[in-house]
């Protein structure tokens, strides 16, 4: 049957149920509010995994043993870049993490052999006594989000919008069933996944994450990816193949208040269950042995801190049995609390603490103190235990051989194997969205002249996206994907097989006219935080890729669009300037799969139909960022479920509205760094005349230390540590290649240079905030400028965060002529001095405030 634009809106139409009506956030909280709580909301789960006689008798007989000590311990989860085999053997921790962009050594290449090392020193640690007293086993929990992502080699899945629009339960299950195998090769127990969030505004930067806005396929694939995970109640539950998974992020995270992450949630008690809570459900009933708390507020109040939710909710009412864990550091967010100092957490309900960086220690240290005192009561303390006992006694951590032992342990030849490519293809091709296929273009004969271009054809890093390898998914190359594929890899293929032609050119360049051309481009990748957006207006201000698109039409060429994001975004410009557009969200690492269903075989025969459909509704214009299926109110552009297959009409005209009513709020100045860099801006360690980028999250150049650190959320700022030397030693920010950037509207409108900084030691006499320019005269050279900013950081309180603002004028006054500028940021000393730094920009119409002022 032919799916149209009209067909399934008025599909959409027959089950909307949920009214809509224009009134502030204010009056929804507010009436929200006046009927919360109601526990009958909420159903009791007939929950897969039972409890066992057995095993409560073997939890209660090692719990009984316990010292006080030793069940903290337990509770505490910290990370491998912060503690040691050491610290493991004699404070015997529960579990430990690696979070985005940590490896083994912290090397970024980190084989799989090194990843089974420290899982056994840890293990062996963990069960010697000789310091501790405890022979419990430890656990290593990690986010495999799509696939073992921080592993070298593994297969790389499409990320969860992908997966979505498949709408292949089965699939997910194989998906993953395949990542716990590659997981339990490196000697590692537990995943952090599956993320259930059911998404309500796009602007959020996990939208990603999320399989739909449709609450019905979150619940379908929450059951299907803790099956895979953790094998079948009965069957295979937990065995030599399987990993502990983890629901995330309990609760309401994908329904923040503009999308903000880690904000607040206002939805009614009801719509917290029926669109917020589905996957729980499902997640639960298949039998997940660990939740994680979300760092988002509900009403205003922190969900790591939240017991109605945490306790009466999820344990009491709901029956779930496993353990609560924290999100990285999210219980220092709860009010009162740091992230050393916190029983609010526990009392609320959370067992585990996620704790990374050097805060575990004090944080272990004061809920010693804290049961003593009875500000937490032992009882909570031995119910989260047992919790955390029950779990490991089911996973069979305790009788399992140590992390190098195990029967699929060191087998690397299974990390990447093609099965699990092949699955990984078949999820490529089932999630592909065809939106438009004007005189039906698609599918391509292989025996064309084809042109490649874009700069997202030949990048498997960019088609993968964020929680790839590195955490924000940035600094990766295609040689950090062995085994991999780029979308171009499969055309080139494909097309050489029958004898056509084929070029590669980023930028669109051709030597030959081709028959037509295929042009990849979309969102560069992004995590958490990094990714939220104002709005949905892709490249606004920039517009380069509709550029390309405009060349090749002007050229007289068709153009076939591949669009690799993370969300759908307006696009009405780019589709109207192409023949056909195809939404291919983020594949992952087997791209050459696309060109399986964008060509015939050599004798033009079919090879694979578009069967994907729009999990997420496509959004009629840039502010229509919280447009969802069974709104009363629908007007996407494109409706929940859509999307055409060979031989369907097609939907979409090429004069779609390029222009819209409602104005977006402008950026107030140029964003340098968020955590991560901006472009066209690159981070740089520097000593004297040796230079490094950044492309990790530790990085030595001399005599300067670089460490990315938390700040609000996870690794949004940087410590840079120098000791004493002759050199000029610091960081700092410039374009790429050093080639020369206008910023000359930095340089009006009574703009300051603003970062954030806490400085932790003492201040140097000297500390150089610099610019660097480049001129064009024909006595090229650079016009730089440096101002001694010491002073001024000395009114600042030490290991505390402050803003700092520079009226730029005092570097026009220097001679730095900001429409040629290659270095907007740079800060360096050649004494000895530790600084962390944060959210550095420009700011419009702050100059009067600024702490450093150079006014006449």
């Amino acid at each position: 049957m032919k799916r149209t634009k009209s067909l399934i809106a008025a599909i959409v139409f027959t089950f909307a149920s949920v009214a809509c009506t224009q009134i502030s956030v204010k009056e929804v909280q507010e009436r929200n509010s006046k009927t919360l709580p109601d526990i009958e909301i909420w159903p009791q789960l007939d929950i897969a995994v039972k409890k066992s006689d057995d095993v409560e008798a073997r939890v209660a007989a090692v719990l009984t043993g316990m010292t006080l000590e030793q069940k903290i311990a337990q509770m505490i989860q910290p990370e491998i870049r912060d503690i040691s085999v050491e610290d493991m053997r004699k404070y015997g921790f529960g579990s430990y993490l690696n979070g985005g962009g940590a490896f083994p050594n912290d090397n970024k290449h980190a084989t799989p052999q090194d990843w089974i090392q420290l899982a056994e020193n840890m293990y062996q640690a963990s069960v010697d006594a000789s310091l501790d007293g405890s022979t419990i086993p430890t656990m290593w929990g990690t986010d495999a989000v799509h696939g073992h992502n921080n592993v070298i080699g593994a297969t790389l899945f499409p990320h969860n919008i992908g997966l979505g629009a498949t709408n292949n339960p089965k699939l997910i299950e194989n998906i993953a069933t395949a990542t716990a195998t590659e997981v339990m090769v490196t000697g590692i127990d537990w995943v952090f996944a599956p993320t259930v969030a059911t998404v309500r505004d796009d602007r959020w930067g996990r939208t990603y994450e999320s399989y739909s806005e449709d609450p019905a396929i979150v619940y379908e694939y929450s059951k299907a990816i803790v099956r895979g995970l953790q094998g079948k109640p009965g069957k295979n539950f937990l065995g030599d193949s399987q990993v502990i998974s983890t629901v995330k992020h309990f609760i309401g995270d994908g329904g923040t208040v503009g999308g903000d992450d880690q904000g607040n949630n206002i939805a009614s008690e009801s719509d917290l269950f029926r669109l917020h809570a589905q996957g729980y459900v499902g997640g639960l009933t298949a039998g997940a042995q660990s939740v994680m708390a979300s760092f988002n507020s509900w009403h205003g109040k922190k969900l790591h801190g939240h017991k109605y939710l945490l306790t009466d909710v999820l344990k009491d009412k709901m029956g779930f049995d496993g353990f609560v864990v924290g999100d990285w550091n999210g219980h220092g967010q709860i009010a009162g609390c740091t992230n050393d100092n916190c029983p609010q957490a526990t009392n609320a309900g959370l067992d585990i603490y996620m704790v990374p960086t050097a805060a575990w220690k004090p944080l272990y240290e004061n809920l010693l103190q804290q049961v003593k005192d009875n500000t937490i009561a032992l009882s909570r303390i031995d119910d989260a235990v047992t919790r955390i006992l029950r779990v490991k006694i089911r996973a069979g951590l305790f009788e399992k051989p140590s992390p190098a032992n195990r029967i699929l342990s060191g087998k690397t030849q299974l990390i990447g194997q093609q099965s699990h490519r092949d699955i990984a293809k078949q999820a490529v091709r089932e999630s592909l969205v065809l939106l438009k296929n004007k005189n039906n273009i698609l599918p391509l004969s292989p025996n064309m002249s084809v042109l490649v271009a874009g700069d997202a054809a030949h990048n498997i890093g960019k088609q993968s996206g964020g929680w790839t390898i590195t955490w924000q998914g940035t600094n990766n190359t295609n040689e950090d994907f062995p085994g991999g594929s780029s979308i171009y890899d499969g055309i080139k293929q494909r097309i050489e097989a029958a004898n056509g032609t084929v070029e590669l050119s980023e930028t669109g360049q051709y030597k030959t006219k081709p028959d037509v051309a295929i042009v990849v481009f979309g969102e560069e990748p992004y995590a958490e935080g990094h990714g939220d957006v104002e709005h949905l207006d892709y490249q606004r201000g920039l517009k380069s890729d509709l550029a390309l698109l405009h060349r090749l039409k002007a050229d007289g060429i068709s153009v076939v669009s591949i669009f690799i994001s993370g969300r759908p975004l307006w696009m009405n410009a780019e589709i109207n300037a192409s023949d056909a557009f195809v939404a291919a969200w983020l594949p992952g690492s087997q791209g050459s799969a696309v060109a399986d269903v964008l060509f015939t075989d050599a004798l033009g025969s079919m090879q694979y139909n578009f069967s994907g459909r729009l999990s997420f509704s496509w959004p009629a214009d840039p502010n229509q960022a919280t447009v969802n299926v069974y709104d009363f109110e629908y007007n996407p552009l494109l409706p929940y479920g859509f999307g055409l297959s060979y031989g369907d009409e097609n939907v979409l005209p090429d004069n779609l509205s390029e222009t819209y009513e409602k104005s977006i709020t402008q950026t107030s100045g140029a964003t340098l760094f968020t955590g991560t860099m901006q472009k066209p801006w690159e981070l740089r360690v520097f000593s004297g005349h040796n230079l490094q980028d950044i492309t990790a999250s530790t990085a030595t150049v001399d005599n300067v230390y670089y460490r990315t650190v938390d700040r609000v959320v996870q690794e949004d700022a940087f410590r840079l540590a120098i000791t004493a030397s002759n050199n000029n030693s610091g960081v700092q920010i410039a374009s790429k290649n050093y080639f020369r950037e206008d910023m000359s509207a930095q340089a009006q409108s009574n703009a300051v240079l603003s970062f954030m900084l806490k400085p932790e030691s003492a201040i140097p006499n000297e500390v150089l905030l610099s610019m660097n320019c480049e001129t064009v005269s024909d006595t090229a050279g650079s016009c730089a400028a440096d101002l001694n900013i010491a002073e001024a950081l000395l009114a600042l309180p030490k290991n505390e965060w402050s803003v700092f603002t520079v009226d730029v004028q005092c570097f026009v006054q220097k001679g730095v002529t900001f429409e040629n500028m290659v270095v907007p940021f740079q800060l360096g000393s050649k004494e000895a001095f530790t600084v962390s730094l944060s959210e550095i920009s420009f700011t419009f119409n702050q100059a009067h405030e600024a702490n450093l002022s150079c006014a006449d």
